[in-house]
């Protein structure tokens, strides 16, 4: 993928809690030199003939600074403190995986950042201010308390919409909408072409591997444990023809990879170097945590997480479970209406280069369905959803394949629940969906 080291590094700032409050602090440094500079020039501008310049002398500017400073200080302790029991509410209701996706919430940060900020300009203007009482030849930084006063107003307005904003980000509902929508944003990005339209690249011929590919490989090993979060392709559809290789990947972004195992292999190996090892190694990144950057899996995972925690017996919350199931549903469908990319992927001339593990419409079936089935097997209003959310995604498949996955997982779902249900009209209430949906399956 393109620029993957790049999207590593944006999305590790991103979930950083000191990188956007960094940035506020930096711009609150030049603000204070640059009104400052202003103050001393003596110009106002407009501010002064329409009487919003601040007019009080040397001692009521240190009041009004040592107060903005001191309460906004104050302030982001506070919404420091919040902001950590948001973040121990959401592990303990949602899972810690989803830790993350509070962590990138860029509301808390600005808010953290604002506050900051505004402490620091204060302090820098503060510290400038010379003279005792009214004495008006010393310097009063008179436009630079004026700016003080609107970020301290400014400020206000922040804390109020973080109260808002503590309270929303912490629902079920918001949860499960995010995660849905780095679903979305994940299947548009790794999943781009559409069904209908272009050349897609499973319908290319498949190059033979060559005979002695098993016998003349080298096996490229991972220097570290931790989760595969990208791969830069480009740079290893770069290096193959650079080269001339034929490089097969062991592992795709998502799985976790102990050291020294086989990340790649690459025939033929005397066409290796140290040097190209050391290249084709620099083109997997690893991390101490799943991310959804090339990992399509992950953001399904998590709402399974979520309907699962639902599910056990000490929440017992079907109806957090259905939303989910409903979102892992609409997620499937998107899915069902984009081409998967080939394994295989070739050079210009159509030389066979890369053979990559790619993830198949069955295995995300898989993932979003085994396990709440699995848990959910005696609740019949998450069972039936189970069996609408197969309908809904059924609408949307062009293929036999895919509907004989569904076929395979709705028959999973009556023969768990008629195992595991008790009472016989719900049998069949379930039995009559499950017919609708083989009967709807079968006749496309």
């Amino acid at each position: 993928m393109k620029n993957a080291k790049l999207g590593k590094l944006w999305d590790s700032l991103h979930s950083s809690y000191w990188f956007l409050p960094s940035i506020f602090a930096g711009v609150a440094i030049a603000l204070a030199f640059t009104m400052l500079w202003l103050d001393r020039q003596g110009y106002y501008g407009p501010l002064e003939k329409w009487g919003w310049i601040y007019t009080g002398g040397a001692n009521g500017a240190r009041e009004v600074l040592s107060s903005v400073a001191s309460s906004t200080i104050g302030v982001a302790g506070t919404v420091f403190s919040i902001t950590i029991v948001a973040l121990q509410l959401a592990a303990s209701n949602f899972g810690s995986r989803l830790m993350r996706n509070f962590m990138q919430d860029t509301g808390n940060q600005v808010v953290l950042g604002t506050f900051i900020g505004t402490f620091i300009y204060s302090l820098l203007v503060l510290r400038t201010i010379q003279g005792d009482g009214d004495d008006y030849d010393k310097f009063v930084p008179q436009l630079s308390v004026t700016v003080a006063i609107v970020l301290a107003i400014a400020s206000i307005g922040v804390l109020i919409y973080f109260i808002h904003h503590a309270s929303t980000i912490i629902q079920v509902s918001h949860v499960i909408s995010e995660t849905s929508d780095d679903l979305d944003r994940a299947i548009d990005r790794l999943f781009p072409e559409k069904i209908g339209r272009g050349t897609s690249q499973l319908k290319q011929p498949v190059e033979e591997i060559p005979d002695d590919f098993d016998s003349n490989a080298y096996g490229v090993k991972a220097k570290s444990n931790g989760y595969l979060q990208a791969i830069d392709d480009e740079e290893l559809m770069k290096l193959a023809c650079q080269y001339d290789l034929l490089l097969h990947l062991n592992y795709r972004p998502g799985k976790f990879i102990l050291k020294d195992s086989e990340l790649m292999i690459v025939y033929p190996k005397e066409n290796v170097t140290r040097k190209l090892i050391k290249k084709l190694d620099n083109a997997f990144i690893l991390g101490k945590e799943r991310t959804e950057q090339q990992d399509v899996e992950f953001p399904i995972e998590q709402l399974v997480e979520i309907a699962l925690r639902a599910i056990s017996p000490g929440i017992n919350d079907p109806f957090t479970a259905i939303r989910c199931i409903d979102r892992l549903g609409a997620g499937l469908a998107r899915l069902a209406q984009r081409n998967f990319p080939s394994s295989y992927r070739y050079d210009d001339n159509k030389n066979l280069r890369l053979v990559a593990k790619r993830v198949t419409f069955a295995g995300l079936v898989d993932t979003a369905f085994n396990q709440i089935r699995q848990y959910g097997k005696s609740d019949v209003a998450v069972t039936i959803r189970l069996l609408e959310a197969i309908a809904t995604v059924a609408r949307y498949t062009s293929t036999q394949k895919e509907r004989e996955v569904l076929l395979r997982h709705a028959e999973m779902i009556r023969r768990d629940s008629q195992q595991a249900i008790s009472e016989e009209l719900d049998k069949k209430d379930i039995e009559e969906r499950y017919l609708t949906i083989k009967k709807e399956l079968l006749a496309s």
